[in-house]
């Protein structure tokens, strides 16, 4: 806190700082962002912009006493938002309402009630009106080629009728892009159409704003796919569950308004509404949409349930953990929402470019239409006719969609697939990883360690056992959970207790101080003999956690936990170094446990006792030596160092609000060949992202060339751009179709 806590505390004299977040129909492409960043962007008041476009979301911070003058602004430039009361951007409806749920501020509306911009724009009017549109301005080009003028009356009207029923949108917003000064397409395209208009290419004109119309509607039929990957996590919970009553019926209620703690009924076949546990009935239950495992889990009394599952052939009874808005389904897509909005390297790369990319063109195409007749006495409705062709070239649209379709689509991919990537730079980056350090217990093992074998040094196994049981009660660590499991007896009050970090626990019992640990904690005790020795090398020799009981500084007893490995570990690390990866555990039980377990999962370097300060340590000099370093742990305990790697992995994160909070990206099961499956995305997305880049600015450079050769018209160049969009979003999207992993670890949700 501090200065920075002072410095940012809003003046008295000033209106504290306020977030509302809008729903805008109307932007879907860059320049309707220029045009919002001018206009609403200086507004006395404003602070900053964030833009969502593929959600077609404006979030606004703001010092205004109201957002009235947001509105006022965004209806003058056309865009005005959908709804009356705009939500702050930490509220669930908020979030929810850009991936396509209520965007009124409503929190009854459904999903269903909010029209798609898909279903508006192709609405039967729509389309009847672009028909019409295409018929006259295809006439006139069929009159002109039958031997008529371009500025007959008859094509003229023609020509007229076909941009009225189509040009009208895009003739406004090139109207409100010069009243704001912002270069956009829509200017370009207005420009173009008046121009050819100007000089008798009416014809011309008319089939160049239908195609531009025609480009719009398929750009949003295929944006909208892009959106409903996403949207499509929101329908997996449904709307209402069968809840019993004080009276011990069951009734239907709204999920959103189930009460934490209540008792919910689901039938086979039905899918769960709401996270919980299971309290009555055994079943087998399809849980990929979140945690994207291919096979069935068994679920019984004391099991978790995830809202959006699917029940299979059992009767369910559960007691809910949480609200709708509190399941591991939600804050799945309130992550994958809120990565959407994050600018990818190459979004920032593309935004960049674009900014001049756009004026530089335009100002190509004032040269051109001046230069030549001016001063070489060239024709001047020829040059100007390829000037013209050069500003219906300038939209850099294909360019920009290509980059958050694909992004988004692999983000969605990822999320089906029981991955949470937490934004696109993580999701880039993903493809550079070098080297991939993993913490052993509950990461390459199985997390579940039982207590193998006592080797009593004073005293007999169950006195030792019950005083390290009692030790151990105090404490989450997997490894005191299984001492403490193996003693069924009562347990000894603890005084005075105390876990040590990386180290163990200590209390008092009886009066007497006792603590139980690790090799180095009992070094640092004073309790490390030569007989304390020997037992723990053995120990440790055979690939087991050893901890000692001591009272004082005399060690009482030597107690081993094994964990194994798990079965997927050995699958997913020999993935790993098949992609060229190289790996090292980082763990903090003792080296010769540590080295015996990488050498049975094949692991190419392993290092021990190390506490959360040394993983640190270790994360540093492995990014100095390799560059981009990855980091997979609980998301708790190794959190300095996944917070340091490139990119942070944490594991079995469902129903884990930690982890899904700490971690860049989370694997929602418990299995690490999520690992190499998410680093092949990442290269898979990197590449259909050069793709795209490739294929939207080879266009351009194409139709640059042809253009000043005059070979190129005006509607070939609306043509050849509608083709690129189409070509690179049909691209992005392929992410969402691709492959389940051979292992068969994975598949897609339904």
């Amino acid at each position: 806190m501090g200065w920075a806590a002072s410095f940012n505390r809003p003046s008295p004299c000033r209106s504290p700082l306020a977030t509302h977040s809008y729903t805008i129909a109307a932007m879907d492409c860059p320049s309707e962002e220029a045009v919002i960043r001018r206009r609403v962007g200086a507004l006395p008041g404003v602070m900053s912009l964030s833009f969502d476009l593929l959600n077609q979301r404006l979030t606004v911070d703001h010092t205004l006493p109201s957002d009235e003058a947001i509105v006022a602004a965004l209806t003058d430039v056309g865009m005005p938002p959908s709804g009356d009361a705009p939500r702050p951007r930490s509220d669930a409806a908020a979030w929810a309402a850009g991936a396509g749920c209520a965007t009124d501020g409503t929190d009854d509306e459904t999903p269903a009630a909010q029209p798609t911009a898909a279903r508006v724009i192709a609405s039967r009017g729509v389309l009847v009106r672009l028909g019409g549109a295409g018929a006259l301005a295809f006439g006139a080009e069929a009159v002109v080629w039958a031997g008529g003028r371009e500025n007959s009356a008859l094509v003229i009207a023609m020509a007229l009728a076909s941009i009225a029923l189509a040009g009208l949108p895009t003739l406004r917003k090139g109207l409100t892009a010069l009243r704001t000064l912002t270069l956009n397409i829509n200017l370009l395209m207005s420009t173009a159409v008046i121009g050819a208009a100007a000089i008798g290419q009416w014809p011309e004109a008319a089939v160049v704003v239908f195609l531009f119309a025609v480009a719009e509607l398929i750009e949003a039929h295929s944006l909208e796919r892009a959106r409903n990957a996403v949207r499509s996590l929101m329908t997996l919970s449904p709307d209402t569950a069968s809840v019993r009553q004080e009276d011990g019926a069951w009734r239907e209620v709204e999920a959103a308004r189930v009460a934490t703690g209540a008792v919910v009924r689901v039938r086979p076949g039905e899918r769960v509404p709401l996270d919980g546990v299971v309290t009555a009935g055994a079943s087998s239950v399809d849980q990929a949409p979140i945690t994207g495992e291919s096979a069935a889990i068994a679920k019984g009394v004391r099991d978790a349930v995830f809202a959006g599952s699917i029940n299979g052939e059992g009767l369910l009874e559960f007691r809910t953990t949480g609200g709708r808005d509190d399941t591991t389904l939600a804050r799945i897509v309130r992550s994958v929402q809120e990565a959407q909005a994050q600018r990818a390297p190459a979004q920032r790369f593309v935004d960049r470019f674009a900014r001049v990319y756009t004026p530089a063109v335009f100002a190509l195409a004032a040269l051109v239409a001046t230069v030549p007749p001016f001063l070489f006495h060239q024709p001047f409705l020829a040059w100007f006719s390829k000037a013209l062709v050069l500003l219906v070239i300038a939209c850099p649209c294909a360019l920009v969609i290509s980059i958050p379709v694909t992004v988004v689509s692999g983000l969605a991919s990822a999320a089906r697939r029981g991955i949470l990537v937490k934004g696109g730079v993580h999701l880039e980056q993903g493809r550079k990883l070098a080297v991939v350090a993993l913490d052993k217990t509950g990461t390459i093992t199985e997390g579940r360690p039982r207590l193998v074998e006592v080797v009593p040094l004073v005293g007999t196994r169950d006195e030792v056992l019950r005083l390290a049981a009692s030790l151990d009660a105090g404490s989450d660590h997997p490894v005191a959970r299984a001492v403490t499991a193996a003693w069924e007896g009562a347990l000894e009050p603890v005084e005075a207790f105390a876990a040590i970090a990386g180290r163990g626990v200590r209390g008092r019992i009886g009066g007497e101080a006792y603590a139980l640990g690790n090799h180095r904690f009992t070094e640092e005790a004073g309790a490390c003999g030569t007989r304390v020795e020997a037992a723990l090398e053995a120990q440790e020799a055979q690939g087991r956690t050893a901890v000692v009981l001591m009272r004082g500084r005399e060690a009482l007893a030597v107690l081993a936990v094994a964990d194994a490995p798990r079965e997927t570990s050995v699958a997913a690390l020999r993935e790993l170094h098949a992609l060229g990866v190289r790996t090292v555990m980082l763990s903090g039980d003792n080296q010769a446990t540590a080295t015996a377990i990488a050498r049975a999962v094949g692991i190419d370097d392993a290092r021990g006792e190390l506490l959360p300060e040394d993983k640190l340590a270790a994360i540093e000099a492995l990014l100095a030596a390799h560059g981009s370093v990855g980091m997979v742990g609980d998301g708790v305990n190794d959190a300095p160092a996944l917070a340091r790697a490139t990119v942070g992995f944490a594991m079995g994160a469902a129903g884990t609000d930690t982890a899904i909070e700490t971690a860049d990206v989370a694997f929602m099961r418990d299995d690490l060949r999520a690992l190499p499956e998410f680093i092949r995305l990442s290269r898979r997305t990197s590449a259909i992202l050069t793709q795209n880049i490739v294929i939207a600015v080879g266009s351009k450079a194409v139709f640059f060339v042809l253009a000043l050769v005059g070979a190129a018209t005006m509607w070939m160049a609306v043509l050849a751009d509608v083709g690129a969009t189409l070509v690179v979003v049909a691209n992005g999207l392929r992410l969402m179709t691709a492959a389940a992993p051979a292992h068969g670890g994975t598949r897609e949700a339904p």
